[in-house]
């Protein structure tokens, strides 16, 4: 792939315009790259304080006991919404890799075999959930697996 950068003082706002014949994996995974939302999160750092995070910060975001919660680097945060509206909201970076949990594909560490035929996927902060069976598939795809 060819890749040409235009620096100049009048593009105010970067933007990408790709030229193809068709849309390759290698192409979709360029345009979910670029296509990620910067739209500010916001969650409770505790009953009372508000805090904004950008999605480059959340690591990952799991349900437990039926809370929402939201993995920084070194803090976790509640949130009132619920995982699927997160997914939809944090855009292409994350995938869910199982019933209750959303990562951040770009702040994975390592991925092990998991007990039956699963993956531990392991953050860079130290987190860690397992594939579920059922987001296997796309998750080995994502990997070129």
């Amino acid at each position: 792939m060819k890749v040409t950068v235009n620096i100049s003082p009048e593009f105010r706002e970067p933007y990408a315009v790709i030229h193809t014949d068709r849309v390759t994996e290698e192409i979709q995974r360029v345009i979910d790259f670029c296509s990620v939302s910067d739209a500010p999160i916001t969650a409770l750092q505790n009953e009372e304080d508000i805090v904004v995070l950008r999605p480059k910060e959340i690591y990952m975001v799991r349900v437990e006991n039926g809370d929402t919660v939201i993995y920084g680097e070194k803090k976790k945060y509640r949130s009132r919404k619920r995982l699927y509206e997160l997914g939809d909201q944090l855009g292409n970076q994350f995938m869910q890799i199982s019933k209750s949990t959303l990562v951040n594909l770009a702040y994975m560490d390592c991925i092990e075999s998991g007990f039956s035929g699963t993956l531990r996927l392991l953050l860079r902060n130290g987190c860690s959930d397992y594939v579920s069976r059922k987001y296997l598939p796309a998750f080995k795809k994502y990997l070129g697996l």
